[in-house]
């Protein structure tokens, strides 16, 4: 008797998910995203698309980058030691970490679109409260909210690669970068200016700005129609698709969007399935690989620009002439950047575009893999590199190039992240790598400004390290995926 009612139960089960697969008639045309995609090919709306999603690149870099700047200030202000500057980096990579797998998830269950505008909003009012900060522990809660906010911007990335006809997608976004480039830039360029001036808490509320600004334009960006299909709604992707169409001068293919079978989306175990554990668990290896470097070389820029006049030696760096106030001789390092440091953080800076052309054509030809494991050894050699004695140009030729390799180191891991995971698990697979790329980020600062003052070769033999680990990992990974189109479902 108990069987009954679960029987009824499976009919009904059964026949709901029949009528929502309404598969259509035999003989009927019918076409998937994919084709419908790489049938309208590329056009004014994609433009529009890498303009608007490329900019969310710029918003995080200023608030990542920013931590750089306003770091020599804050240890001044609030009178703080190595590790307690180096623990707000953490802190801030530590809420990144946590949000992206939340974000990740929440992103694969209920659409793109929504967690990149939450994440936007949620960044820009902790940021501005951020400059509000009455104290250091304020400081760090506040800019750990940052960054879990600032994670979710990476679903601006996904919805680029979702729109993308295949082909354009190993140029389109490389060249993403140019929006980083430009963030950074403007921050270093803005603090150089708005530091001297108004002080840090005017520097953090001017860098609110962009991210306030392109809130307004993200309505002119549909919800992914690969993301649409995967939830069952056809007709809001079918819409989407031909929104672009219109606007690209193009036309659907005849016939009917086809829905693929449904999956359960945005399930971590979907990762660790036999099909993917193994590039999952390479993945995040290289992420944390190429986070730790990244962000190592970002902020031991000041400390390795010191040491082109002890060349090497235990003797303690020499004083600034140019800095001979009280507060330099603190025992908390107190030492504001001067006109020269900015200088020389920005042409390091403009070495992660230097590369993107070579980059392109190597992920275009050599494929993701190779050209991922040629750049980090060459990562690799330029950390041991540093350790030459050379004059402060040598030091910063050696920064520029460093810059430039972990680079498209981060250009070409993003790409394959994305490509190689389907529709159902594409977020959550970009989520948990950010993640992984966070921890990363949060032992760097440990190493660049912790370790890096008591053993300058110990601790670049260890990020050189990291990179052989990872350019290793790159080269075995299980799945090339150059001119491979994205996988729906599982």
């Amino acid at each position: 008797m108990a069987t009954a009612p679960k029987e009824a139960e499976n009919a009904i089960v059964l026949e709901e998910i029949h009528a929502e697969r309404k598969e259509p008639p035999k003989g009927q045309k019918t076409f998937t995203v994919e084709e419908a995609v790489e049938t309208i090919g590329f056009g004014r709306f994609h433009i529009m698309l890498f303009l608007i999603m490329g900019s969310t690149g710029v918003v995080e870099a200023m608030e990542i980058m920013l931590i750089a700047v306003v770091s020599p200030l804050i240890r001044c202000e609030w009178q703080l030691q190595d590790w307690q500057v180096a623990l707000v980096t953490t802190m801030v990579f530590f809420g990144y970490m946590v949000f992206s797998i939340v974000l990740g998830l929440l992103a694969d269950r209920y659409g793109r679109w929504k967690i990149l505008l939450l994440s936007f909003l949620w960044a820009a009012y902790f940021s501005l409260l951020t400059s509000f900060a009455p104290s250091y522990i304020w400081f760090v809660f506040l800019r750990a909210m940052v960054g879990g906010g600032v994670s979710g911007h990476a679903q601006g990335l996904i919805i680029k690669t979702e729109f993308l006809p295949t082909k354009y997608r190993g140029y389109m976004l490389p060249l993403s970068q140019v929006f980083w480039l430009a963030g950074s830039l403007l921050i270093i360029g803005l603090a150089s200016v708005v530091n001297p001036t108004i002080g840090w808490r005017w520097l953090i509320r001017i860098a609110s700005i962009p991210g306030i600004l392109l809130i307004l334009v993200f309505k002119f960006i549909p919800e992914s129609a690969r993301y649409n299909v995967s939830t069952g709604n056809t007709e809001a992707a079918l819409a989407t698709l031909q929104r672009i169409a219109r606007m690209n001068g193009a036309a659907v293919p005849a016939g009917q969007l086809r829905e693929p079978a449904k999956e359960r989306r945005g399930r971590f175990k979907d990762l660790i399935h036999p099909k993917y554990l193994r590039t999952t668990l390479q993945i995040w290896i290289i992420w944390l690989g190429i986070a730790f470097a990244y962000y190592g070389v970002i902020l031991t820029s000041a400390e390795l620009l010191e040491r082109d006049l002890v060349c090497g030696s235990a003797a303690p760096p020499l004083p600034d002439s140019s800095d001979d106030s009280e507060e330099s001789h603190s025992p908390c390092h107190c030492r504001l950047f001067g006109p020269a440091a900015y200088q020389s953080m920005i042409i390091s800076t403009a070495g992660e575009i230097a590369l993107n052309p070579v980059n392109i054509l190597s992920i275009n030809f050599l494929g993701r893999r190779l050209s991922l494991c040629i750049t980090m050894g060459c990562t690799a050699l330029f950390f041991l590199l540093l350790n030459i004695c050379t004059s402060s140009a040598g030091i910063v030729g050696f920064l520029f190039m460093l810059r430039a390799l972990v680079s498209a180191n981060f250009n070409t891991i993003y790409i394959y992240t994305a490509e190689v995971y389907p529709t159902t698990m594409r977020a959550l697979g970009m989520g948990t790598s950010g993640a992984l790329c966070r921890v990363g980020a949060m032992v760097a600062p440990f190493i660049s400004q912790v370790l890096m003052s008591t053993s300058f070769l110990g601790a670049l033999c260890l990020f050189s390290s990291v990179c052989i680990i990872c350019a290793i990992s790159a080269v075995t990974l299980p799945i090339e995926t150059k001119g491979r189109a994205l996988q729906q479902v599982k």
